[in-house]
């Protein structure tokens, strides 16, 4: 069991490609440092996916994520970035990541990144009594 932070993504096949469904993950520790002032500045993380042909490992995503523990970066450049890694790792048809960093001198930020393969279009909504 690996006990280092790490920049690689894992995945794994999608059990079953020929259905849209969504993967929804909830990371409570991100932590990364503020490049003006080297304090840390923290995030809840929100990721949700439909999966094409790849799911994303969990093990690997923890890794990944406490690898920013040590790294200087603004809030809106490190939210693209780790969206920018995880469609490449696992190229999703739909991916949203939402970074909800804690309050810093009165301020809430939250990032909110998208990605959506050209040919995707998400099946209607279903509303349920």
């Amino acid at each position: 069991m690996s006990t280092q932070p790490s920049k690689t993504l894992e995945t794994f096949e999608n059990p079953h490609p020929e259905r849209d469904y969504t993967i929804r993950i909830r990371v409570p520790e991100f932590t990364c440092l503020c490049p003006k002032t080297g304090q840390p500045d923290f995030a809840v993380l929100h990721l949700e996916y439909v999966p094409d042909a790849l799911c994303v490992e969990l093990k690997s995503l923890k890794l990944y994520i406490w690898s920013y523990r040590e790294e200087g970066a603004f809030h809106e450049a490190v939210t693209n970035r780790i969206l920018d890694d995880l469609v490449a790792a696992c190229t999703p048809r739909f991916m949203r990541l939402r970074a909800e960093f804690n309050v810093r001198g009165g301020i809430y930020t939250d990032i909110v990144v998208e990605h959506r393969q050209p040919d995707w279009t998400p099946p209607d909504r279903v509303e349920l009594d």
